[in-house]
């Protein structure tokens, strides 16, 4: 017997974790953190719908922290077993892990120090030292190896592109195949290589993020340099809230291309993120996973001065010459970049430029959106600098490849379940894949459980 229950990643892209039950073993596929709308992040605080201690293994498509930032926190509430991850995974888990830990004590340090806390006193999910013992759980399994979970059930890791490490997971019993496709990364990036095909499966798990549109097929290295043009004229300081993993390497990547070609001035770029300035090593690690040369991906890392300390940081906010400025959270959701919105975004000579997915209920979703203030630490501040998102930087593949992708599958699924999206993107590709493939097609609601014996 096999049974898959679906414990986040359901209308909405964050807080994937699927239980899959087999001869009453328990095995997570995925483990993340839910963002966004406060009745999302408040699950994070809820048990889950199994005992973390019942929980035999892990296996994590990718280092995300919505794909793998419950890790902490499962250990915290009693899970012994092991997690299973591709090598890169796992190395960025290294950073990710302990830095959201860490995130997370500043912020409940910060609202217990200023009173904006609804909670006396407000605590951390986790703390930076729980991210750093998760890591002891971790085991590293290599690319297309097939690896027993027990003696009926096996697992293995396919490239979907994503991001570095990134994997769709295909588990096999003797009765039973499930494909889980994690971030499907698109076939065309510039950085990361292509999603390896679907391979034959009974049933596939699919996420559906951009379900219900496609990229802009203009080119972002026109739009980053218009951009980044305009407000150098002005005078002004060009922010780029950015996911300090993937998406500060990509967005470093047009940067340097820019440079190289003089379309943009050679104004300073600052990397102001720990987590991504560890994350550019890594990416010059691991060569195989993307489509960057050595000498390349050193080039595109050197070309931005890395911020380390709070005093650097700190000193940012003073600078009275233009510059860009990359920062994480990607979704102004935390981290060091709303210390410098809260310095830029009153004035109308700068700008702020989203390059990523803006998750309902987040900051980034507010201001792309016109928000005329934004509330950061308890306080609001006007929106008076110029607000910019590009669609097509993502790292997540549009309707269209996802349909592609699932073409390419060999032979049709039993069933296909469709996550990671919003209501209207996951209902429009539920309604492509009925249409186009004529394929059996379900859209899971939260804590569904299935059969799939």
């Amino acid at each position: 017997m096999m049974e898959l229950q679906f414990l986040g990643a359901t209308g909405t892209v964050t807080g994937s974790k699927y239980l899959v039950t087999s001869n009453s073993l328990n095995f997570l596929i995925d483990c993340g953190l839910f963002q966004g709308f406060k009745e999302l992040r408040l699950r994070n605080r809820a048990p889950l719908s199994v005992e973390a201690s019942s929980i035999n293994a892990v296996v994590l498509t990718h280092a995300h922290l919505d794909h793998s930032g419950y890790i902490p926190l499962l250990i915290k509430n009693g899970f012994r077993g092991k997690i299973f991850c591709t090598p890169a995974t796992y190395e960025l888990c290294h950073i990710l892990l302990p830095d959201s830990g860490f995130l997370q004590e500043e912020e409940a340090r910060f609202a217990n120090k200023h009173g904006f806390s609804k909670h006396k006193p407000a605590l951390p999910l986790y703390t930076q030292e729980d991210g750093i013992n998760s890591l002891d759980y971790f085991e590293p399994i290599a690319w297309h190896q097939d690896h027993p979970l027990t003696n009926q059930l096996s697992f293995k890791f396919i490239p979907s592109g994503h991001l570095l490490g990134a994997a769709s997971v295909r588990l096999q019993s003797k009765k039973t195949s499930i494909l889980f496709s994690g971030d499907l990364g698109r076939p065309h990036d510039p950085v990361m290589n292509a999603p390896a095909p679907p391979e034959i499966s009974d049933y596939m798990v699919v996420e559906s993020t951009y379900g219900d549109r496609n990229h802009p097929v203009s080119d972002p290295k026109e739009v980053i340099q218009d951009i980044v043009n305009q407000t150098i004229k002005r005078g002004g300081t060009l922010l780029i809230p950015s996911f300090a993993v993937g998406r500060a390497q990509l967005i470093l990547y047009y940067l340097h291309q820019l440079k190289k070609e003089a379309l943009i001035p050679d104004v300073p770029i600052f990397l102001n993120s720990p987590m991504a300035t560890n994350a550019n090593f890594v990416f010059e690690k691991y060569i195989d996973d993307h489509r960057l040369d050595p000498k390349e991906a050193r080039a595109v890392c050197a070309g931005a001065d890395y911020i380390n300390s709070i005093e650097e940081s700190k000193a940012l906010n003073e600078r009275k010459e233009p510059a860009i400025i990359i920062a994480a959270s990607g979704m102004a959701t935390g981290g060091r970049i709303l210390h410098h919105l809260k310095a830029y975004v009153t004035e109308a000579k700068n700008s702020v430029l989203f390059v990523g997915y803006q998750a309902g209920g987040t900051r980034g979703e507010a201001m792309i959106h016109g928000a005329a203030e934004i509330k950061i630490h308890g306080q609001y501040w006007p929106v008076r600098a110029e607000i910019k998102h590009i669609d097509n930087l993502s790292a997540h593949a549009d309707r269209k490849e996802i349909l592609s992708w699932l073409k390419s599958c060999p032979k049709p699924p039993r069933k296909i379940f469709l996550t990671h999206g919003e209501p209207p993107a996951v209902d429009s590709l539920r309604r492509g894949i009925e249409e186009d493939l004529n394929w059996n097609c379900h859209v899971p609601y939260f804590l569904e459980r299935v059969d799939l014996t």
